[in-house]
């Protein structure tokens, strides 16, 4: 082979080398650079960051979560349009609705079952030390706000104006503040996200809020998902009621539950008795002014 071909040849497989090199760079770029979505090089393609969650996904998360919980401790503070406070403990329970009051000072237990009320009374009534009204009387459902934590999260979900108002530690526990003012027409209004209350329970709170034009919301959701604190504030015909509530113990706290049957006496029962004595002393006080008018001293009206 001449000096010529010798030289044409090392030009010729130092070409394809260079050519060789070239797809290899070409290949690697195309797996491991910045591809059509713009995935940077060394990093997988098409993974994109992970989006913030939105105060509705939280509400809703935490909706999900607490109405499974069942059952919290409360400490609730209730302002009526007067400016007089009630304070409140004990613990709530949703689905279905019930309360129970923990005694304070001179006043007795009470639980709230529904339209039914359990008082705890102080002197025993017909032997019983537990009495019983029931609120509805005609049959049919009366739809009210139980306050309970669950509920609260179902009166916000999918509302547009919800806003996270930051990360604070309210009573010294880290938790997102989520802030709502809402006017009647939108506390009735719904999105799809009202899908995950069962259809009952939404009707229910849909007819409890018709008594409201207002109703501004403070909420604080927990590191655990659930709710550690509400605030609200809201109008109706009667005025506005401001209502601050502490809940813990989701999923521990006992169950409310009726006090034991022979322990219980009806109101009505108690009334009818109280009707039947009253007539009994009517006419004893009957026979009584006869018997004075009879012996000339003018009755019990005096002459």
């Amino acid at each position: 082979m001449g000096e010529d071909q010798m030289h044409k040849h090392a030009l010729t497989r130092a070409g394809v080398a260079a050519a060789g090199a070239a797809l290899l760079v070409g290949g690697l770029s195309a797996c491991g650079g910045a591809g059509a979505d713009g995935a940077a090089a060394g990093k997988p393609a098409g993974r994109a960051a992970p989006k913030a969650e939105s105060p509705a996904d939280a509400v809703k998360a935490s909706y999900v979560k607490t109405a499974a919980a069942k059952f919290a401790r409360y400490d609730m503070t209730i302002t009526g349009g007067d400016g007089k406070s009630d304070q409140l403990t004990g613990t709530k329970g949703w689905y279905p609705a019930t309360t129970g009051i923990d005694a304070k000072g001179g006043d007795g237990r009470q639980v709230m079952l529904g339209d039914v009320i359990y008082t705890n009374v102080d002197k025993p009534l017909q032997g019983k030390s537990w009495m019983k009204m029931n609120l509805n009387k005609d049959g049919k459902p009366r739809h009210r706000l139980n306050d309970d934590p669950a509920e609260y999260l179902a009166l916000l979900l999918g509302q547009q104006k919800l806003t996270l108002v930051g990360t604070e530690q309210p009573d010294g526990v880290e938790a997102k503040h989520y802030k709502a003012g809402l006017t009647g027409a939108e506390l009735l209004a719904a999105d799809e996200s009202t899908k995950v209350m069962a259809e009952a329970e939404r009707q229910s709170l849909h007819e409890a809020l018709k008594d409201y034009s207002a109703f501004e919301v403070d909420l604080w959701i927990g590191k655990d998902g659930y709710p550690v604190r509400v605030d609200t504030s809201r109008v109706a015909g009667d005025g506005t009621t401001k209502i601050s509530a502490k809940f813990s113990g989701y999923g521990t706290a006992e169950p409310v539950a009726a006090p034991p049957a022979d322990q219980v006496v009806d109101f009505d029962d108690v009334m009818k008795g109280v009707g039947k004595s009253l007539e009994e002393t009517d006419g004893k006080l009957k026979e009584a002014d006869q018997t004075l008018k009879d012996a000339g001293l003018g009755g019990l009206g005096g002459s």
